[in-house]
């Protein structure tokens, strides 16, 4: 994990960075709302005009940026005020956070410019969070 590792530490400094990867994962991909996994929450950037930001974290180009604010328009601000509670840290760090990390989260269960289906992504996302189950989000 690397990468997000390092995303998350310059973002968050210290702090559980596997567990804030893991409960953004879960919570927005595995367990999305829609019960469609990572594409029902690629609807849902899409449904709000953000499609072509989406496509550019599926496809094979550079990933485009999305804000804090469009993050927060997108999932709600319940969405990123829960987040925020969850791990002990400031709404707009959250909103920041989560702005900064799902690109790079879609970009690499995505490969090869594909949507896996939805039990493709729970192994990938399991694969990619050091092994086993993607735990259920904390209530």
């Amino acid at each position: 994990m690397g990468l997000f590792d390092s995303l998350l530490g310059s973002v968050l400094g210290g702090g559980d960075k596997t567990q804030i990867l893991t409960s953004l994962a879960s919570s927005l991909i595995a367990d999305h709302s829609s019960g469609q996994g990572l594409g029902g929450l690629l609807q849902q950037f899409e449904s709000a005009g953000l499609g072509h930001v989406v496509q550019s974290w599926v496809g094979s180009g550079q990933n485009l940026p999305v804000s804090a604010e469009q993050i927060e328009q997108v999932l709600g601000s319940q969405f990123v005020q829960q987040f925020a509670q969850q791990h002990g840290i400031d709404p707009n760090l959250a909103s920041a956070t989560i702005a900064r990390v799902l690109p790079l989260l879609v970009d690499h269960l995505t490969p090869n410019g594909q949507v896996p289906v939805h039990g493709q992504v729970q192994s990938m996302l399991a694969s990619l969070l050091g092994g086993g189950a993607v735990p259920p989000p904390a209530s």
